[in-house]
């Protein structure tokens, strides 16, 4: 069961209603003695509040699905192997991507200041200086203790999230090994917990107008129209480090691995991909991004029903791009230079957390909460990223499907395929060979 998709123009109208409201109530936020600012911002942090509530159940029963799936797969052997080092390798490419064009243009720095005032981030930022700090000193053996709950209530209550994904992934290893009939049971049990999630997630996301009004709304009245600057400017840093991975490291990847020429895959899969940016959904985009693949990329039945369903359990590349880039955008907001370090535990952990995550919308959210907590920035900032998450989150859902479906056609060719992306298949010809 799926609540219906908000449409963008809702989210658009919301924001544009939040701003107007912000400039005209001003940095007192009242009305006729009515404090409004502070009912909106009740509207933002309730919004807040039950995408939190999500989380951890959501990234258990995610997890614990797509693992005990992949363990329990007669397939995973060099069909899932190639698939799986491909996933891991553009996931990988994509967060650098986004490391590089972060660093460069600076999106969270204002004229030589950081934009913690113009985003009305409240928490010190010495003190956020010193809890990145503290984790920054952490050993990488500290690092890989720290990932072992010894209480895993403990770990979910007190949102250890990287404790919670180790255990969960154990969970779904050792399930699939399990006899019958409890394996079975206790799957049905986990893919049960797995689709409430969804569905709940769906109705939470029906309020996302109601939470992006609230807290444009705070933010334009305590900062003014000047926060916009350094939230669109990092929206556009997002869509540029999108644009580099769709459109020159997977066609080069297309290419070199494959052996064939990229760019009809783009025609091949519209449907697919404009599905996907109307809906912020890979899985709902699946059956349709498995039908583009077979009939107009020529891809065989046997690959594209096993490649891209798994894709779309651990494949996140664009989500994975986005979080880096989050936590950078926040760090940089802070005034914080990162460490070597750090950085490359923001890369580490995008890259991990994007495997857990569901293929639904705002669930890269969850994403960024797992790696604000484990680099010591405070979650509130989630809430200025929330202004923009919608529309940003369109454009990397159809970059996630865009990889699905690379990932398609390169291990068709490594499997000695041909047809692949063939002229003949793409639309507009008269028939397939």
């Amino acid at each position: 069961m799926h609540e219906s998709p908000v449409k963008v123009w809702t989210i658009l109208g919301a924001m544009a209603v939040g701003a107007l409201l912000g400039v005209l109530v001003g940095p007192t936020g009242t009305v006729a003695g009515i404090d409004v600012i502070a009912f909106c911002d009740f509207l933002g942090q309730l919004f807040l509040n039950l995408l939190r509530m999500l989380i951890v159940p959501l990234v258990m029963a995610s997890v614990i699905t797509g693992v005990a799936g992949i363990g329990g797969s007669r397939n995973l052997g060099k069909l899932g192997g190639t698939s799986v080092l491909f996933y891991v390798l553009t996931t990988l490419i994509a967060v650098l991507i986004a490391l590089f064009v972060l660093n460069v243009v600076q999106p969270g720095v204002v004229n030589g200041q950081p934009a913690r005032d113009l985003l009305a981030l409240h928490a010190d930022a010495s003190a956020v200086d010193i809890s990145v700090r503290a984790k920054s000193s952490a050993g990488l053996l500290d690092i890989i203790l720290g990932m072992v709950p010894t209480n895993i209530v403990e770990a979910a209550s007190g949102s250890k999230l990287m404790g919670l994904i180790f255990f969960s992934v154990l969970f779904g290893l050792f399930l699939s090994r399990i006899e019958s009939p409890y394996r079975e049971s206790v799957e049905h049990f986990w893919q049960g917990v797995f689709r409430v999630m969804m569905a709940m997630t769906g109705f939470v996301m029906q309020l996302a107008p109601l939470g992006v009004f609230g807290l444009t709304a705070k933010v334009v009245a305590r900062a003014g129209l000047s926060s916009a600057g350094p939230l669109l400017l990092f929206g556009g840093c997002v869509v540029v480090s999108l644009a580099l991975y769709a459109f020159i490291a997977l066609p080069l990847l297309i290419r070199i691995v494959g052996r064939v020429r990229p760019w009809g895959l783009f025609p091949a899969l519209a449907p697919a991909l404009l599905t996907a940016f109307s809906t912020a959904s890979s899985s709902a985009t699946l059956p349709l991004t498995i039908e583009c693949t077979e009939k107009r990329a020529g891809v065989s039945p046997r690959v594209a029903g096993f490649v891209l369903p798994l894709g779309v359990s651990i494949n996140h590349a664009g989500s994975a791009l986005y979080e880096c880039a989050g936590a950078l955008f926040i760090a940089q907001a802070y005034g914080l230079h990162l460490s070597l370090w750090v950085q490359f535990t923001v890369v580490l952990l995008a890259l991990i957390t994007s495997m857990g995550i569901a293929g639904i919308p705002a669930a890269s959210l969850v994403g960024i909460s797992v790696i604000l907590a484990a680099v010591g920035l405070p979650a509130e900032a989630i809430g200025v990223l929330l202004v923009l998450d919608r529309l940003l989150d369109m454009a990397r859902t159809a970059v996630n499907v865009l990889a699905d479906s690379a990932c398609a056609v390169i291990v068709a060719r490594l499997q000695g395929e041909t047809g692949v992306l063939s002229p003949q298949l793409r639309p507009g010809s008269s028939s397939p060979p």
